[in-house]
């Protein structure tokens, strides 16, 4: 699947596909949300969540590792170092 592919699914297929294909890498908070990182095929996707109804409340595509920055101290690599 393409990033362009994924963007243009409805909600609950772009849901359906990041609990099944995803692969969760990182969490981190802001604000009243919790975002969980997961890498797709080619790119990533950002799950936006709400603390208080415990849904997901928008998604964010991309693929420059850049933007991975905000993740990288949650990100645990030791056990590759081993």
């Amino acid at each position: 699947m393409k990033l362009s592919e994924f963007i243009a699914l409805p909600e609950d297929h772009k849901r359906s596909i990041v609990m099944t294909e995803g692969v969760a890498i990182a969490k981190r908070h802001l604000n009243n949300q919790m975002i969980f990182l997961y890498q797709l095929h080619e790119f990533y996707v950002e799950t936006y969540c709400c603390y208080k109804c415990k849904e997901i409340e928008e998604y964010r595509v991309f693929q420059d590792t850049k933007q991975l920055f905000p993740y990288l101290d949650a990100i645990r690599i030791d056990q590759l170092l081993n």
